[in-house]
């Protein structure tokens, strides 16, 4: 059995059967290198099946061979040889799974160092300073990664033991849980690609950065990126460095600027979508290290999706492009227009989600709820807001509380669904038919605006408008053309599996269908579904059952527990408690704060972003940092399913929030940016506190008590 090819090679296989062969980092870069000609620095990967032989049986007796023939080869190409004191090649040492697993294994860079191989690298380079860097990287990632204290000096051995953590990886707990959620098989195993080492922290005229093809925020046809120069590509990713925008590198260097476009347009073309491509300069010369296809945010792949399907000569058909998009056409992103003058603040919170909104008055959801469905225009005020107040703030124009802070329910769900809300503004107090802002007292009915970008709040009305993005109309026409049904899922928005997914309203009881009620407080057919991992079909005949018993009625739109509903919903949960053990029950709670905490951090950290020392919204406009906070998100994740999992041993039903979780992490982390956090789709955020909410109820607790102790 073959166990190592070369990147340039040629192979008879399909792109997938090539990424089930050496992973898709590694097929990639073949695609690069051998289709498309383009400067890759030589490389080799060692397959997927040398990974699942040494987690089976140990290290394959004949790799060893096939390492030192490809070395050699790798040797002749760039004139340098591996743990030569004079010449010495240093490589990365990269995993690549056949299905992408962000963030589960990892890169070593600059493997080859040791004293002599250090002194070569000085005396080449001439810079005694570029060799101890480099040295220095080396060995705190080949600890971290490897998890030694002591670096061999060998660096055959040190190849050895840098492939092995790699393949080793493939089953730690980070990785399979990822698998589990993704639905990844366990036996695909991890490649892992040597790459020679080009060194953007070479000089002056070197540098290393990442380039998105068109600007992922906003979708405009320029090239979009940060350029670090005398840096490695980890200075770039890891955020803690300040980059320069790629439009620098026409300044610095014009050749490789020009030379990068051309080579962008090339893959964008091959791809026929958005690409993110990381390179490297090394005194000048370009090289290419990695492309994937580009995360955006809705009102950029809504543009792409028509500037590409526009374009004659670009590879993308226009049913291709609204099938991209069909589930961002379902939920259209809007743009708000700035507030006029409006005359003094009367109180100012924190600007929790931005926009400009004005509008009457209410104090109660179902106030709001009224008033929008005869056409009038409101902003809800409330203390704070629970998930009871979801109905009411869906219909509101915006949002405003006394308490709470950017990551309070009203600031996570307000910034979910686009709609303006300011919260945290301690001069407002809320009463029945009037609110106080500051020294003045406003009637039900009265007319305030509010700044959600600001945290202002003003008497009168001059906000803004809002209105969807224009390439919208241009998409519905196309859909209506073609008999595109809009509201089809985005690629990655996660579905039922068919072991998930129920077969029939057997599976389902009304008392499962009732403690959903009973945690959501309102909910739809579709919403419940989602709860239950079932479909509408299923869900709306048991809840009109649960009406026709006295047990829930239809209000606003949703469905909702009875009186009479929710003191049998308390009654089940208390039975729930007690089968599984009310010490159980709360010491689950008690455990969920440390968690809870971290989801706080991580959920505000996605929707807002530090900006010159302030807080301001998160457009999205930063892929590394999205990335950053994705990748806690994961970790995050990771931890909970490893604290859930066991818990559904007592109690069975909480299973089906890991597979909420499970299925809104992996949509989220496949670029829909809704599954993080909006209400208007089965989130994260929305299965987290809903999670939260039936933990109080089993410990047999409420949210205010838990408010008023400062624990939620």
């Amino acid at each position: 059995m073959t166990y190592v090819f070369d990147c340039d090679q040629r192979h008879d296989l399909t792109f997938a059967e090539l990424k089930r062969l050496i992973g898709g980092k590694a097929a990639n870069l073949s695609v690069m290198a051998h289709d498309l000609g383009l400067p890759v620095p030589p490389a080799f990967t060692i397959s997927t099946a040398a990974c699942n032989e040494y987690l089976a049986g140990g290290w394959p007796a004949a790799l060893d061979a096939e390492l030192r023939a490809h070395m050699a080869r790798m040797e002749e190409r760039v004139g340098q040889r591996f743990g030569d004191p004079v010449e010495p090649l240093l490589v990365s040492v990269r995993s690549g799974a056949p299905i992408s697993m962000p963030g589960m294994m990892d890169t070593i860079l600059n493997l080859g160092l040791n004293d002599a191989t250090s002194r070569g690298l000085a005396a080449r380079s001439g810079s005694p300073k570029f060799a101890a860097n480099c040295r220095k990287r080396f060995e705190a990632m080949f600890r971290d990664i490897v998890g030694t204290e002591t670096v061999p000096e060998d660096a055959w051995v040190q190849l050895r033991a840098a492939i092995e953590a790699v393949f080793r990886s493939w089953n730690s707990d980070r990785a399979r849980t990822y698998r589990e959620r993704e639905g990844i098989p366990g036996d695909l195993g991890t490649a892992v690609t040597v790459q020679a080492m080009v060194f953007g922290n070479r000089s002056v005229d070197s540098g290393t950065g990442v380039l998105f093809t068109r600007n992922p925020a906003t979708g405009e046809p320029l090239p979009y990126g940060d350029v670090m120069f005398n840096a490695q590509g980890e200075d770039v990713v890891a955020g803690t460095h300040p980059t320069q925008p790629i439009a620098v590198l026409d300044e610095r260097i014009p050749a490789v600027a020009r030379e990068l476009r051309d080579y962008a347009k090339r893959l964008e073309r091959h791809h026929a979508d958005l690409c993110d491509i990381e390179f490297t300069i090394e005194h000048g010369k370009l090289w290419m290290l990695q492309c994937r296809v580009g995360k955006r945010s809705p009102q950029a792949a809504l543009r792409i999706a028509v500037d590409m399907a526009e374009d004659p000569d670009f590879p993308l058909t226009r049913a291709e492009a609204v099938r991209r998009v069909a589930g961002i056409l379902a939920d259209p992103p809007k743009r708000t227009s700035q507030r006029g003058d409006v005359g003094p603040v009367l109180a100012i919170g924190l600007p929790a989600s931005p926009g400009v909104a004005c509008g009457e008055i209410v104090t109660s959801p179902a106030d709001a709820v009224e008033a929008a469905a005869a056409g009038r225009t409101v902003i809800l005020v409330r203390a704070d807001t629970s998930p009871d107040d979801v109905h009411g703030m869906a219909k509101a124009a915006g949002i405003l509380t006394a308490t709470g802070g950017l990551a309070s329910h009203a600031a996570v769900v307000a910034r979910g669904w686009g709609i303006p809300a300011v919260v945290g503004a301690a001069a407002v107090k809320v009463r029945e038919s009037e609110i106080v802002l500051g020294d003045r007292t406003l009637a039900v009915g009265e007319t305030i605006t509010i700044d959600g970008s600001t945290g202002e709040v003003f008497a009168g009305s001059a906000a803004g408008s809002a209105t969807v993005v224009p390439e919208v109309a241009t998409l519905m026409a196309w859909a209506s053309e073609l008999g595109i049904a809009i509201g089809e899922e985005a690629p990655g928005a996660p579905a039922p599996t068919s072991a998930s997914r129920p077969s029939g309203p057997s599976t389902l009881t009304p008392a499962d269908v009732l403690r959903v009620l009973a945690v959501k407080g309102y909910g739809t057919p579709e919403s419940v579904a989602a709860a239950l991992l079932s479909t509408p079909d299923v869900t709306i005949g048991l809840l009109d059952g649960l009406v026709a018993d006295g047990l829930a009625e239809l209000a606003a739109g949703s469905f909702r527990l009875t009186t009479h509903g929710r003191s049998v919903g308390k009654e089940r949960m208390r039975a729930d408690s007690e089968a599984w053990g009310v010490e159980n029950a709360g010491a689950a709670l008690d455990a969920f704060l440390a968690l809870d905490l971290r989801m706080k951090v991580t959920v505000t950290a996605w929707q807002m972003r530090d900006v010159d020392g302030a807080l301001a919204f998160n457009d999205h406009s930063d892929p590394a940092y999205d990335a950053r906070v994705l990748a806690d998100l994961a970790a995050l994740h990771a931890d909970a399913a490893a604290w859930l999992r066991p818990l559904a041993g007592g109690l069975p039903r909480l299973s089906a929030y890991l597979e909420r979780l499970e299925r809104a992490i992996a949509a989220a982390r496949s670029g829909d940016q809704r599954y993080v956090a909006s209400p208007r789709v089965d989130s994260y955020h929305s299965a987290w506190f809903e999670l939260h909410e039936e933990l109080i109820q089993l410990a047999g607790r409420s949210r205010a008590e838990e408010v008023a102790a400062g624990r939620a």
